[in-house]
């Protein structure tokens, strides 16, 4: 299977992107494209091209892909697509969730930087993408949860500020979220990659309120 690119062109990326949508009647936040200046010639003007593909189509590409990239592994996987505005879901279903996830869920990482590569090759862009096996990610992402907020109230009683273990982003990101309407506790992150961490310091609630 192949993705499916259309190209539109016009004077311009605007007046290009405008033929693109109106065509496929979507908006913009259904698609991925890219544009490219075509130079004029002698006497004529230049213009733009621009390369679509729909999200859907790259959902239903991805799945494809996937599903030969593990089933090259030696290991049956039933997929499962979804989107949820401009991101992609993709869950697996399988008898070897273990090896899926790997250690510390580096397996589902590597997977994942594959699939938004293929998709950075043809369009230059990377997709919004999430893949789980199973209810894994939503588990940890629980876990996560609960450690930042039991820290937290650690933090506001003690007034003694704590450090995290390392996160990648995306974990890092679940702890800022959580975090940010709690009480005398601000959070940042500090540490170059891949010992980056979240820090959970003490705030007076009126520097809290100032800050925010």
């Amino acid at each position: 299977m192949s993705l499916k690119l259309t190209e539109y062109e016009a004077k311009t990326k605007e007046e290009a992107l405008n033929k693109a949508l109106d065509e496929l009647n979507l908006s913009e936040k259904d698609i991925i494209y890219k544009s490219e200046e075509k130079k004029g010639k002698l006497f004529k003007a230049g213009s733009c091209i621009v390369t679509v593909a729909t999200i859907k189509d790259i959902a239903d590409y991805l799945k494809e892909e996937l599903k030969e990239l593990i089933t090259n592994m030696g290991i049956e996987v039933n997929i499962e697509v979804s989107i949820r505005e401009e991101q992609i879901n993709l869950k697996m279903y399988s008898d070897a969730n273990n090896i899926l996830i790997g250690k510390n869920g580096q397996t589902l990482v590597a997977i994942t930087n594959i699939l938004k590569q293929i998709i950075y090759n043809k369009l230059g862009k990377y997709p919004y993408i999430l893949l789980d096996v199973e209810n894994y990610k939503e588990k940890k992402i629980t876990n996560i949860e609960r450690l930042a907020k039991r820290v937290a109230r650690e933090v506001s009683k003690t007034k003694v500020d704590a450090s995290l273990d390392n996160m990648n982003s995306y974990e890092r990101r679940i702890v800022h979220n959580v975090l940010t309407n709690y009480k005398h506790v601000t959070t940042i992150s500090e540490g170059e990659e891949p010992n980056r961490h979240v820090v959970i310091k003490y705030v007076e609630e009126k520097e809290k309120k100032e800050e925010e």
